[in-house]
Formats: structure tokens, C-alpha cells, sequence
């Protein structure tokens, strides 16, 4: 169905090729998983086969991609779109009409399909994907997951052939996820439909795959095999590597039927009352200089390509939107209205980022004679927008020192009530106080030097020509030393050149920028929305680093997240909305492993005993030798 022969992809910013003299045939009627670092090519090889590499994106391919016998060459993505169905990274740029049930229809209506054939379509894929609630919801109100199954149902009603998905469980909550790759798998053997789909989510994907292809490598072949020598792979094959397991396992459920072993040189320290989280940080000294100071309190305030490409950061090509014209450097919410929202936030560095680390700090203790001055603190928080009560009866308080993941399904609230606590949105009823402050109501210049918000889409706080004018800019809004953000980004993903412009990086590589350009303020509060979009395995455990430094510091944080296993390794808390309510808050421990849905993959295996992370194995292990 799609043949590589002998294709390479170079754009002209770049010394080396993206993608080096690849050739492999891609059968059909297969779901082939595309793993490997950030930055290798993998959305460079998904955009040659829609044809968007090079007739969109820019740069020079070599040698030839054929899908159903159409060379991509000589035949624009236009031609090919009743035979390739392709999902980005930003669902949002595919979106051409205003509502959901349209949006799913606009496909069906280019390809000239009968109108009683597109109603029927449209209504099978509502209910496939658990859309019918939204079907007359304008896109621009929904949630970013919402967004990517809407992207994601609007090329399955028209029925191509060949389906090339970049992450498109990215933005989703772990049970739509299932929901979108059940629908995949049963396209692909009820239907012949051949998938090619990236995704770093590894513990999500892996199992629904026929083959895998690991770039740069070119390495191509059944999932365990080619999981056996990947540098990427899910927490369940790690554990399996240091279990020494053979066959490695794919699934929680493979894994348990192997655990018993394990779990019995495991048990004497589970039932010792060793703790299972990761090793902490020295609690903050009071008098510490890099403990963060909140500010004045105002209480209402195995086929193997002959010629692999070497690693190569991933870029897309000339192509893209236009330039954002840049705002005041540290512009910020202005103050909105009761119950709406406010533009401006994010344009220039009015949000803030942080990230990476390894070892989960305990909560900064407190003192009964100082009490701690939390540095979020609601009261009955209730938010309405339009229609919709986003948020009711919110009660909710951090502390410094204290990491809070938001967890909940898609449109639960969990970006809404971010976007109040940077004073997007003011309550309709309630109260919330940042650092003694109202939100809402506080000076932007002020409010940023306590809160920082990296959001959804990082490209909304870029708009610089290079990642070094980026990083001299945020080094002089923080009155930072020069090269601060600068490591900063080294540290998440090394590769980066500093003459690439923002958005040609792929989405993770511009979610490292951004996280940087934040970071670099080190503000007492730092609120991160999906933070782990993009980031491969390594990425994500130097973001954990960073941030276990960042609250043994004393910074707050708080990230809404759909990562079960960010979670697991970061949070102290979880706190989990549903229908903009608080239905569950407590020690991160006790709050997954009660949720099948978010518990992550060490717990599922190892229960009833208390490990949540390899690295929390690894570490018990190491006590019983």
C-alpha cells in the first residue's frame, strides 16, 4: 500500500537529512507505530506519504513514495486526498468549518459523497468517538481533547484508504484514547484501512500495533522484537528489562502473568512500610535564597534499512502560518468581565513556564507558628461560559513546595480552572486567591512575577524568528544571565540550533522552548497544561528532574495532565475533576491505584502492593541485594 525506495528528506536549513535513503514497504491492512527520540523525522515520514513533504512543507525528497500506486511526486496532497487521511500534531489547523457535525461532514462534501451517505457517516463516527453530545458545540468552545477526536473523526468519515495519525492521543484522556484506538484497530481488520501512526505514549499504542518502525534506524518489525533494542519504549517493557523477562511484555496484562516473582523479592519491602515514592529532596531551608518569595499578602487579593540516517532534530520545512505580530514583552490578561475571558495573556511573556526532574520532593513542612501562605487558595469557585458551567463548587488549596496534578477526561474543567488562576477568567461566584491575590483583579506586570502558565499550544508564547532571539528575550524579561533559557532547552531536548525558526520544530522540540521561555522567570507558581505533549521518554524524565528541583525549591506546581504516569512519578497530589467538580483529591498513591483509568501501568502489575514507577522498583530491588 505505501513504499519508501530509497527516499531522503533534506530542508535547507539543515546540514544533515532529516530522513536518510529509506526504503520499506508499508503493507496493507496493517497498523504500523512509528517510535523513536524527538526530533528523528517521524512526522517528516508522515508528511511524505500525504504528500505534504515537499509539495507544502518545503526542502528536497529524493527517491520515491508511492501510495496505492500514486507517486507522491507528481500528485499534490489534493490528489490524494480519497485515499490519505492525515491528522497533525495541531488538530486545530485542519479544522475549515465552526461546528463539530459539520467539521465531520466537509470531507465527505469535497469528495462529491451522496448526502444520505454523509448522514450516515457522520452519525456512525458521533457515536464511535463519543461525540453526539457535541455535535452542535462551536470547535472554538471545545477542550483540546475534544478537538483531536473531532480531528481525528472528520478523515474517518470519509473512508481512505491509508490513515497517517501524528499523536493522536496526545490531548486525550486515557479512556477516549482506548475509544480511538479501538475504532483504528477495527478499521484496520474489519475494513483493510492500512494505519500509519506516531505516538510517544508507548503504554498506550504499542499493543494495538502489527508492526513498529524506529527511526532513525529504520529498524521495522513486530512489536516485541523491534521494543527489545528501541531506546524508547512503554514503563511495561522497562520493567520487564529489569525484571529480566523473555519475551519482554507489551501489555499489563502479559507483564502479570510474569510478575510473580517479582513480587515475592518485592513483598518483604512492601510490607515493611518502605516508602514507595522516589527518593526526596532536602527539605527547603526558610532562609534558602532560591526559595521563591510569594510577594506582598493582600487578603482580597527486525527490517533493517541498508542505509540508516544518523539522529537528526525533525523540522518541518519553510512552510507554516504567518508570523504572529508580537505583543508588549510581559503583556497579560487584561481584566475581563464576570465570567469571561480575556485576551492578551500568553502574547509576549505573560505566562510562565518550568520543567523536568526525577526524584519527588516531599511537601515543604509546615510550621505551626509561621503557617505556610498557600499559594493557590479557592473558595467555592464557580465559572460559566455561555452555556456551559465549566466549574462548580471548586474548593482547592497548594501550598509551596507542592506539585498537583489535575487529571480528568476530556472537558472536564481542568484548562478552565488554569486559565483562572492566571485571571483569563474572572468567577461567577466564589473566590480564588494566587499568592493572596485575585487574579482577576491584579495588575498583569505583577501578576507574572507569581505565576507562569505554559499552555496547550506553546506556539501562543513564541513569536520570535530563532530559538536564540526567543531565549534572549525571555533571559532579559526575567532579568535572567544570559544563556539561561538557553540551557534550560539543552537540557529538555539537545539539537536544537539556534538559527531554526519556531516553527519548523516539531511539537515537542516547541513545547521545549516554551517550557524554557517560562522556566526561566522561576515564578513561585508554575501551571502547565499538558506539559508532555511531544516529549519522548528521555525528554519527560529530564522535565521530571527539573521540576522535583523546582519544588524542592519551594515553587508550586500545578499541571493538568492526561499522563498517567507524569503523574505518578511527579505529583504529590492528584485532584480529578469531572464535570467541572472536584470528585476525588488526595495523595497521589492512594487516588490512582483506586482508578483503573489512571492508574499507571507499575501499579496495574505489581498490585495490591504500593510501587507506582520502575524507578521505585528498581530502588527496592537494589535494598534487597
Amino acid at each position: 500500500m505505501i513504499r519508501f525506495e530509497n527516499v531522503s528528506v533534506r530542508y535547507e536549513e539543515d546540514a544533515e537529512p532529516t530522513l536518510r535513503n529509506l526504503d520499506l514497504t508499508v503493507p496493507e491492512g496493517e497498523l504500523v507505530l512509528l517510535v523513536g527520540p524527538s526530533g528523528v523525522g517521524k512526522s517528516t515520514l508522515l508528511n511524505a506519504v500525504s504528500g505534504l513533504v515537499p509539495h507544502f512543507t518545503g526542502g528536497t525528497l529524493t527517491g520515491r513514495v508511492t501510495v496505492d500506486g500514486r507517486d507522491t511526486r507528481t500528485h499534490p496532497p489534493r490528489e490524494l486526498a480519497d485515499v490519505v487521511g492525515t491528522v497533525g500534531q495541531d488538530p486545530s489547523a485542519h479544522f475549515v468549518t465552526d461546528t463539530v457535525e459539520d467539521e465531520l461532514a466537509y470531507g465527505m462534501e469535497s469528495l462529491g459523497l451522496a448526502p444520505g451517505v454523509m448522514r450516515r457517516r457522520v452519525e456512525e463516527t458521533l457515536d464511535l468517538l463519543g461525540l453526539a453530545e457535541l455535535r452542535d458545540r462551536p470547535i472554538a468552545t471545545l477542550s483540546g481533547g475534544q478537538r483531536q477526536r473531532v480531528a481525528i473523526g472528520s478523515v474517518l468519515t470519509p473512508h481512505p484508504k491509508v490513515l497517517v495519525l501524528d499523536e493522536p492521543t496526545s490531548a486525550l484522556d486515557p479512556s477516549a484514547a482506548e475509544d480511538v484506538l479501538a475504532v483504528l484497530q477495527r478499521l484496520v481488520h474489519d475494513l483493510g484501512t492500512t494505519v500509519l501512526l506516531a505516538e510517544h505514549r508507548l503504554e498506550r499504542v504499542v499493543q494495538y500495533a502489527d508492526q513498529v518502525l524506529l527511526l532513525p534506524e529504520a529498524v521495522m518489525g513486530p512489536p516485541s522484537a523491534v521494543m527489545s533494542v528501541s531506546p524508547v519504549h512503554p514503563p511495561v517493557v522497562t520493567l520487564g528489562r529489569l525484571a529480566g523477562w523473555t519475551p519482554l511484555p507489551l501489555t499489563v496484562r502479559d507483564a502479570r502473568r510474569r510478575a510473580g516473582g517479582l513480587k515475592e523479592r518485592l513483598e518483604p519491602l512492601a510490607g515493611a512500610g518502605i516508602p514507595a515514592g522516589p527518593l526526596p529532596h532536602p527539605a527547603p531551608s526558610r532562609n534558602r535564597g532560591s526559595a521563591p518569595d510569594p510577594g506582598p499578602q493582600t487578603p482580597d487579593g527486525l527490517n533493517t534499512n541498508d542505509n540508516p540516517a544518523p539522529p537528526a532534530f525533525e523540522a518541518r520545512g519553510s512552510g507554516g502560518g504567518a508570523p504572529v505580530e508580537p505583543g508588549p514583552r510581559g503583556a497579560t490578561p487584561a481584566t475581563p468581565g464576570p465570567g469571561g475571558s480575556a485576551p492578551g495573556f500568553g502574547k509576549g511573556r505573560g505566562g510562565g513556564f518550568s520543567f523536568f526532574s526525577r526524584r519527588r520532593p516531599q511537601p515543604q513542612p509546615q510550621d505551626e507558628a509561621h503557617p505556610t501562605t498557600p499559594l493557590v487558595l479557592t473558595d467555592s469557585l464557580h465559572i460559566r461560559r455561555a452555556r456551559v458551567e465549566a466549574l462548580r463548587k471548586i474548593d482547592l488549596r497548594v501550598d509551596p513546595g507542592e506539585t498537583v496534578a489535575l487529571m480528568g477526561r476530556n472537558g472536564a474543567g481542568k484548562s478552565t480552572l488554569l486559565s483562572a488562576f492566571v485571571g483569563m477568567i474572572a468567577p461567577t461566584s466564589g473566590t480564588v486567591r494566587i499568592a493572596g491575590r485575585a487574579p482577576h483583579a491584579t495588575d498583569p506586570r505583577e501578576l507574572i512575577r507569581q505565576v507562569g502558565l505554559v499552555p496547550q499550544e506553546p506556539r501562543d508564547l513564541l513569536y520570535a524568528d530563532t530559538v536564540a532571539a526567543e531565549c534572549a528575550a525571555a533571559d532579559a524579561d526575567a532579568g535572567a544571565e544570559d544563556g539561561t533559557c538557553r540551557a534550560l532547552v539543552s537540557e529538555l531536548l539537545p539539537g536544537v540550533a539556534d538559527d531554526t525558526h519556531p516553527r519548523d520544530l516539531s511539537e515537542g522540540q516547541r513545547l521545549a522552548l516554551a517550557l524554557a521561555v517560562v522556566l526561566t522567570g522561576r515564578p513561585p507558581l508554575l501551571l502547565l497544561d499538558e506539559p508532555t505533549r511531544g516529549l519522548d521518554y528521555a525528554a519527560k524524565a529530564r522535565l521530571v528532574e527539573h521540576l522535583r528541583g523546582l519544588a524542592a525549591d519551594g515553587h508550586a506546581i500545578v499541571l493538568a495532565t492526561h499522563d498517567v504516569e507524569l503523574a505518578a512519578e511527579l505529583a504529590h497530589r492528584v485532584v480529578i475533576l469531572a464535570d467541572g467538580e472536584v470528585v476525588a483529591d488526595g495523595p497521589t498513591a492512594e487516588v490512582v491505584v483506586s482508578s483503573p483509568a489512571f492508574s499507571p501501568q507499575v501499579a496495574k502489575v505489581l498490585a495490591p502492593q504500593p510501587w507506582l514507577t520502575v524507578e521505585q522498583v528498581e530502588r527496592a530491588l537494589e535494598e534487597t541485594q
